[in-house]
């Protein structure tokens, strides 16, 4: 703390100098009760912060304008109490600097290695209390679909799982089968042309990030960052839902096992103009891009089948093209 400009014994005999317009060593020690030897030191004090000037040989002490006196000393304490600030500030912002960076490594930590990212992935997803949300790229670097046991025991807690599966990744052999087998469970999925990273994101509290390139997965182990907070984790947030809002969805059944040439059991499971669950299938395949082809493997069904499906939902749409197709299939609500 700092001290005052004046102490209690040198204000007071101030004050009565003030009184008295002036006075010798012995007639302040008289009035203000002091022995003479602390009035004198007293006085000097006072004539050393230009209070008081001495005049004669037996000095008479005559007080001086205070402002005049302590002006130059409040103005020292207010530029030391300026360069106080000052240092404080300088301090404190070191203090939140050094605490941001703490912070960070604590939001932030890395995980190496694949068999190190399926652990994390597991106890993210058993620790799971209310939603997970997936990114599924394909070429998966660390868990394949079929894989994630731990999807099944979340979903029976009550956890909501949304899941966004690229494109590329149902191309792949059984692919389409193991997406199913989680929709069968409760899970929610969509599709979309590409993602532009592999994601988890763990109640809004947690995400899962893999750091490794595509082109560097030979280069070394894979690696990810796990993030627990901060803006970061609302982006990647922000970054999910907007790909959830984009995707097309998968329906929850839709087994397309009608025999070659035989009726079609899309049509009969809808009446009048709706589509079943079989054909909102093979549509949400179409509008992510799959190709024929591919479409054609993953359900087991014949090119010619796939076509014959398209041909009927573009009639009933009243459309002769694919883009159209998808178009009348927003805005009738078959996705």
């Amino acid at each position: 703390m700092q001290e005052s400009l004046l102490e209690p014994v040198e204000e007071n005999a101030y004050r009565m100098l003030v009184g008295l317009a002036g006075a010798r060593v012995e007639q302040l020690a008289e009035v203000a009760g002091l022995a003479p030897g602390v009035a004198g030191d007293v006085l000097l004090r006072l004539e050393a912060k230009g209070l008081v000037v001495r005049q004669g040989n037996d000095p008479v002490f005559r007080p001086q304008p205070p402002d005049v006196a302590l002006g130059t000393a409040l103005l020292r304490r207010q530029e030391s109490l300026e360069g106080d600030r000052q240092l404080v500030a300088a301090l404190s912002e070191e203090f939140r600097a050094v605490a941001r960076r703490r912070d960070a490594d604590h939001v932030v930590e890395v995980v190496i290695g694949a068999g190190a990212l399926r652990e994390r992935l597991r106890d993210l997803q058993q620790g799971a209390r209310e939603e997970i949300l997936w990114f599924c790229r394909a070429n998966p670097l660390a868990m394949q679909g079929a894989d994630n046991t731990e999807e099944r025991d979340a979903l029976a807690r009550g956890v909501r799982y949304r899941a966004i599966y690229e494109r590329a990744l149902l191309e792949g052999p059984g692919e389409l089968d193991s997406v199913r087998e989680g929709i069968s469970w409760g899970e929610e999925a969509r599709v979309a042309p590409v993602l532009p990273v592999r994601l988890a994101i763990v109640d809004r509290r947690t995400a899962i990030c893999p750091l490794t390139h595509d082109r560097e997965r030979e280069l070394g182990q894979p690696s990810a960052a796990i993030i627990g907070g901060g803006q970061l984790l609302d982006a990647l947030i922000d970054l999910f839902e907007g790909h959830w809002d984009r995707a097309s969805p998968l329906p929850v059944s839709g087994l397309l096992d009608e025999p070659e040439g035989g009726d079609d059991p899309g049509r009969r499971s809808a009446p009048g103009d709706g589509i079943g669950d079989a054909e909102r299938l093979l549509l949400s395949l179409v509008v992510a891009g799959l190709p024929d082809k591919s479409i054609a493997s993953q359900l087991g069904i014949s090119r010619r089948t796939v076509q014959r499906r398209l041909d009927r939902l573009m009639s009933l749409a009243g459309v002769d093209t694919r883009t159209a197709l998808a178009y009348q299939a927003a805005r009738r609500g078959w996705l």
